[in-house]
């Protein structure tokens, strides 16, 4: 995932348009690292049969010996020398003296392993260092290997972090995965969550707790969802992990939405876009970005067409007396950053080589609902969750279902959350506001029969 600068983060939806210029550009470069070193294409082979990935998807950063045409392409050189693309989700790129294809893993250690029988490597970085790199040995021109990074980028170097601090990172890290998620009330469970973040912070800094954060997030969301573990597997053959995650979905009641905001910038995320799906659809969303993890948030919750035109982030909203999609999902199944997990994650694929290939598994795919030649997506077929009786009978006293209703989620539970598979093109950095809310409508568990 590509950084961004904080000035770029205030941009609305109209700005993100595709950047043909700058993704040729890219292409062009990859195309000569395959020349220069031809494990690269190897390599790209096994990614594409394992994953159903591309391999442009998953570049972290490159270096290059030469930048001809890159300004042209639309990239801007930062004070701190590397080219960025402020429309465009593109690597970063740095001049150097030697050619260096980078790509981003969870692990550089399980990355290694999981490709020893095919390839020799050298590592650098001791373990649970912030940053370590793994390159592939070989006589090539360009050199290839992979990084892993928590809390930092190519922009914001890591600390150095003594024994100690690295203990104190592993307990952290278990603390976010073992999370309580079930609390008396929404302030109780708030209040929980901002002082273990608020800890965490003081203790190894707000953006290595905030990585940390958020890969418990992907494992709590993984322990519930099929799609999600046979992707997971089929990653973690090559030791990939999840480091070709686009942005992680959270649904939030409306009671609930601006303390979800304010938690979100109490961990560094700063504001994007707001999203409308019309007002035929009844929800929105607003979009946060981390400028150092990199992690994208997509945070829906039901709205009007009038809400949409103010601060959704920072002003709260009345409650309703019924609830769309996403208020009854909440109701349903819980808030999304507690008791119920991530809706869905989505991640960068070759959008028709992982709906073919994930088929094999037995994991079907939705129709798509976005197919632009610059962004493709659809969902897997929603894992179906058991609802507990409390919440169907407190769902029915108010009003928000009816006895059918309650009696079908009583015996049927209720689709609970999905895999998304998105393939993004020309550097697309943008969301689908027009396709998106016929498939948002099929996953509502009232209308019996739609997430077919």
């Amino acid at each position: 995932m590509t950084s961004f600068q904080s000035a770029e983060l205030n941009q609305t939806i109209s700005a993100w348009q595709p950047q043909p210029a700058g993704a040729l550009w890219i292409s062009g470069q990859l195309e000569r690292f395959r020349l220069l070193n031809p494990l690269i294409e190897e390599f790209e082979q096994l990614l594409r049969n394992h994953t159903g990935g591309r391999l442009a998807d998953w570049i972290d950063h490159l270096h290059v010996t030469r930048a001809d045409g890159i300004a042209d392409a639309g990239f801007q050189q930062q004070s701190d020398g590397w080219f960025r693309h402020p429309k465009a989700l593109l690597p970063p790129v740095c001049i150097s003296d030697s050619d260096s294809l980078i790509l981003r893993v969870d692990s550089v250690s399980d990355f290694v392993i999981a490709n020893s029988s095919r390839f020799e490597f050298s590592i650098s970085g001791l373990p649970l260092d912030l940053w370590r790199t793994a390159f592939f040995k070989s006589d090539s021109a360009a050199r290839f290997g992979a990084v892993e990074h928590h809390g930092c980028n190519v922009q914001s170097p890591p600390p150095i972090l003594s024994a100690a601090e690295k203990m104190q990172l592993l307990t952290i890290r278990e603390q976010f995965r073992h999370r309580p998620r079930r609390f008396a009330s929404e302030n109780e469970a708030f209040s929980a969550i901002h002082n273990l973040f608020a800890r965490a912070s003081e203790q190894i800094g707000r953006d290595v707790a905030c990585d940390l954060f958020f890969e418990g997030e992907r494992d709590y969301w993984q322990s519930r969802n099929r799609a999600g573990q046979v992707q997971y597997m089929r990653q973690n053959a090559l030791g990939l992990g999840w480091g070709n995650h686009d942005h992680h979905t959270y649904r939030s009641s409306r009671t609930a939405f601006h303390r979800l905001m304010e938690l979100l910038e109490f961990m560094g995320f700063r504001c994007r876009e707001q999203f409308y799906a019309g007002a035929e659809a009844g929800w929105g969303a607003q979009v946060l970005e981390h400028p150092v993890c990199g992690i994208v948030i997509f945070a829906d919750v039901d709205l009007d067409a009038t809400e949409i035109t103010g601060d959704i982030a920072h002003t709260p909203l009345p409650p309703r007396n019924s609830v769309g999609t996403i208020g009854l999902w909440c109701a349903l199944h819980g808030e999304a950053l507690f008791e119920a997990g991530m809706h869905h994650l989505e991640c960068q694929f070759d959008f028709d080589g992982a709906r073919r290939q994930l088929e094999t598994f037995g994991i079907s795919c939705m129709k798509p609902f976005t197919d632009f030649p610059f962004l493709r997506q659809c969902f897997t077929e929603g894992e179906r969750w058991k609802v507990s009786l409390d919440r169907i009978h407190n769902a029915l006293q108010a009003g928000l279902i009816t006895a059918e209703q309650a009696k079908r989620f009583e015996s049927e539970g209720a689709v609970g959350s999905h895999l998304e598979i998105l393939e993004r093109n020309d550097g697309y950095r943008g969301f689908n506001q027009t396709g998106i809310n016929d498939i948002i409508r099929k996953t509502d568990p009232r209308f019996l029969n739609l997430e077919k």
